[in-house]
């Protein structure tokens, strides 16, 4: 799949670079486009291929530090837009018996989002924390984003439905069937509430109980 990728993106440049004066810019819109296109798609191959790992790959359960897996993508948020001004609320002690990679990968997802879709916001906040629940450790990542409406809550964790579309957020739908299918590896569930521009809050637990 990534073959004829490269080749359509890389032709494609080749017109824009060494045709330029005879492709007018209408037609210099539409092969940007195309470009775009195939980035597109090369990301969607690129979280494919993370989905089916999720699926396939061994556990390996360990204790594992979810506060400092947390911090640890917080870091990479923010040296990769160090411009941002988000706060970060981090509960501490957040121990957890689970595949650490794997619960890596679901924060790298979950936060993610919230970094994405925080992205209009002057000030920033993304709470990750736990709370009890029917008895049961409830685990929390909260944002003051640009939210959802609830009516089409069941689509958030299927992949490929999206509830913004591309021109307003970047991605490609897969990350919160990711962050679902982690979590039922670990026995656990995975719901979410939101508003419109009023944040969104993921829950989920992971069957440590």
């Amino acid at each position: 799949l990534r073959a004829p990728l490269r080749s359509i993106d890389g032709f494609s440049l080749a017109l824009l670079e060494d045709y330029s004066g005879v492709v007018d810019e209408a037609g210099k819109n539409y092969l940007n486009r195309v470009r775009s296109s195939t980035k597109r798609m090369g990301q969607l191959i690129d979280d494919l291929l993370k989905l089916s790992h999720v699926i396939r790959s061994e556990m390996k359960r360990n204790k594992v530090n979810m506060t400092h897996l947390a911090k640890t993508v917080e870091v990479q948020l923010r040296e990769r837009n160090p411009e941002r001004n988000v706060e970060f609320i981090i509960s501490e002690e957040l121990l957890v018996e689970g595949d650490e990679r794997l619960l890596l990968a679901m924060f790298e997802n979950l936060l993610g989002n919230a970094w994405k879709f925080t992205s209009n916001k002057a000030l920033a906040k993304i709470e990750i924390g736990e709370l009890k629940q029917d008895e049961r450790r409830v685990y929390y990542v909260k944002d003051n984003g640009a939210g959802f409406n609830e009516a089409y809550v069941h689509k958030m964790f299927e992949p490929f439905q999206r509830l913004h579309t591309v021109q307003e957020y970047e991605g490609t739908g897969v990350g919160l069937a990711t962050v679902q299918r982690i979590i039922n590896r670990h026995g656990g569930e995975v719901w979410a509430e939101g508003e419109i521009d009023q944040g969104a809050t993921v829950y989920f637990t992971l069957g440590d109980d």
